[in-house]
């Protein structure tokens, strides 16, 4: 029973924790969705527009996030990580060795993880903008202030970063629990005054919306899909929480609150249309104004955060597997492996929001931007998913299809809805997930061409072995560590070793590190160990995408294997590349050389990346032409 009580204390923590991280984004969809639909694109909030959009966003929330991510998306985790990248791992690893398959995959998966860097970049941008905006609606004149007062907000929120999402949250969590309570009363009291509102519990109100509207019905489902935005933060921020509170703060507590605010914002909108201006503030009695933006303020510090810490999340899976170049990451939290702060990545968003915010001056401006990003990942999440669905899962065809139609469908339209918007903002996030995707697929790209250059150059091991064996060189006391992609061939770092030193160690370790495409190596899979014979050992180490690669912790445990290190007797050598654009040379254009070398100088080095101790290391150059 004790046990019992404990879990259940730590569930509903998590699930507190949740509420004031992973919810923020779609917790603040109501500050400017209904004024982005019903107000912009030639739409007035007539009674059977407002009964219409309340349908549709009633049934979006039901069917996309409810049905599509936190039930059936959050179920493909990959060993408790969500996210794209994860989700992409997950889906390579059920289509096996398929060649082709793997790398359609691996582009979708970065493509979608490109846009998500959007989103992370338009979120806090638009929800800080729209909470602010309040002022206006409180007092003439000080429109003039809200680009200034939302830069120094977002400013101090990039600053609580690196406290991380375990004290963010708790920081967070009453505040948003607060947030929730507030909006679903202020809903209600309209509701109560007129409950009309309610009919639009019918999704044929939704039909009779498309069929009286034509091409602008269409156009607003560009405004209607800001109601979904953060469905995807839900997933990529699974790993800090966990799926079982993220579904239970949801159903029991975040759905209610939001659909009684938008019920409550279609309840105003049919007693009084000119409350376009402002549905959301219009909801708050006039006293009340005032603490009703600080409290919207705070709410929208928060929807950021949940972008925030799953760009976090989404950058360390993508370094683990080979997408992005080798990043500080400082873990915050005790409890969840899964809460990161990673300072690279919260300095770029932080310019780039900056960038937003002053470029474009205002939510409704933002607004145009925002879906393009969010419906793009949203698709590549369902295709991905469906591939997990198939051959993971084994789903059989009668159920996959009419299952993926409709949430294809549904994907689709909300994404063309976008596209319609690109030459008034849409072309930002378009921009950002472009130059995301090149990076990406650059250093993926660029680092298979070093390894080819690395295994065409290299001796080969077996006769080498066999030649030092005839003709023994010096040795010397001690271990020697040689960190290399080829356990075929000679390291250049000890062939450097040997050719200047004129020495060998009495043991040498040739070391590879792979990562694999789960989240955590399991421990009989964590260690292969090769004799090779004459002093010679292969080391394999092999760790999940969702760890951090600790070389000498792993090495410890190489005893059980037959292998018992003194890392006080122990040198590691490692050969650093320095790589050079070659537009001779095949593989990438001039330009993706140049990037990808410009990348590698600026990586974080391999040695602090696997946790190598400074004072047991030697570094060799070896140039690399690409």
């Amino acid at each position: 029973m004790e046990g019992g009580s404990d879990a259940r204390r730590r569930l509903f923590r998590l699930a507190l924790g949740a509420i004031g991280v992973v919810f923020g984004d779609i917790g603040t969809s109501p500050l400017y969705t209904m004024k982005e639909t019903l107000g912009t694109h030639g739409m007035t909030p007539t009674p059977a527009a407002v009964l219409g959009v309340l349908s549709l966003i009633l049934w979006s929330l039901i069917i996309v996030v409810s049905l599509k991510y936190v039930i059936f998306v959050m179920r493909a985790d990959n060993k408790g990580e969500g996210g794209i990248m994860a989700l992409m791992a997950l889906a390579q690893r059920s289509v096996g060795r398929a060649a082709r398959m793997r790398w359609l995959i691996g582009i979708l998966g970065i493509f979608g993880a490109a846009l998500f860097y959007g989103d992370g970049v338009i979120t806090p941008a638009i929800s800080v903008l729209g909470a602010v905006e309040g002022l206006e609606v409180a007092a003439q004149g000080l429109d003039r202030y809200v680009v200034v007062i939302a830069l120094i907000i977002l400013a101090g929120m990039f600053a609580l970063q690196r406290h991380g999402t375990h004290v963010v949250g708790k920081a967070f969590a009453p505040v948003m629990s607060l947030w929730f309570v507030v909006i679903a009363l202020l809903g209600l009291r309209q509701i109560l005054t007129h409950p009309q509102a309610l009919y639009a519990v019918n999704p044929l109100h939704a039909v009779h919306f498309f069929a009286n509207h034509g091409l602008a019905s269409f156009i607003a489902l560009g405004g209607v899909v800001l109601s979904l935005t953060g469905a995807e933060a839900l997933y990529a921020d699974m790993g800090h929480f966990g799926k079982q509170p993220i579904r239970r703060a949801w159903f029991c507590f975040v759905l209610p609150a939001l659909l009684l605010n938008y019920f409550g914002q279609g309840a105003l909108l049919l007693r009084n249309p000119q409350a376009i201006e402002s549905p959301f503030y219009l909801l708050v009695p006039e006293s009340l104004l005032y603490p009703m933006v600080v409290l919207a303020t705070a709410a929208a510090v928060i929807a950021s955060q949940a972008v925030i810490s799953g760009a976090f999340s989404m950058t360390r899976e993508a370094m683990s597997l080979g997408y992005s170049p080798r990043m500080m990451v400082v873990h915050t939290s005790r409890e969840m492996s899964g809460q990161i702060f990673v300072p690279g990545v919260n300095r770029m968003l932080m310019l780039l929001v900056f960038g937003a915010v002053i470029g474009f001056r205002s939510s409704e401006n933002l607004g145009a931007a925002y879906g393009i990003a969010v419906t793009g990942t949203m698709t590549v999440t369902t295709l991905l998913a469906l591939v997990v669905a198939r051959r993971l899962w084994h789903w059989h065809w009668l159920v996959l299809v009419p299952v993926g139609l409709l949430m294809l469908a549904l994907d689709l339209a909300y994404f063309g809805a976008n596209v319609l918007k690109i030459a008034h903002g849409g072309w930002f996030p378009l921009v950002l997930g472009v130059v995301a995707f090149a990076v990406m697929t650059t250093w993926r790209r660029g680092r298979e061409l070093v390894m080819r250059e690395i295994k065409q150059g290299g001796v080969a091991l077996a006769p080498f072995i066999a030649s030092i064996t005839e003709h023994p060189p010096l040795r010397v006391p001690g271990t020697a560590v040689f960190l290399t992609a080829n356990q075929s061939a000679v390291p250049h770092a000890l062939l450097h070793n040997l050719k200047h030193n004129k020495v060998l160690h009495e043991r040498n370790v040739l070391l590879t590190v792979e990562v694999l495409e789960t989240p955590v190596a399991e421990a009989e899979e964590r260690i292969t160990l090769t004799p090779l014979g004459n002093g010679f050992y292969g080391l394999e180490l092999r760790f999940g995408f969702a760890e951090d690669p600790n070389i000498p912790l792993a090495m410890t445990q190489c005893a059980r294997v037959g292998l018992t290190f003194d890392m006080m007797d122990t040198t590691f050598f490692l050969s650093r590349e320095t790589i050079v654009a070659n537009a001779r040379r095949p593989g990438m254009a001039l330009w993706r050389d140049k990037l990808f070398a410009f990348l590698a100088r600026n990586a974080m080095p391999a040695t602090a990346f696997f946790q190598i101790p400074g004072n047991r290391l030697i570094e060799l150059g070896a140039q690399v032409e690409i």
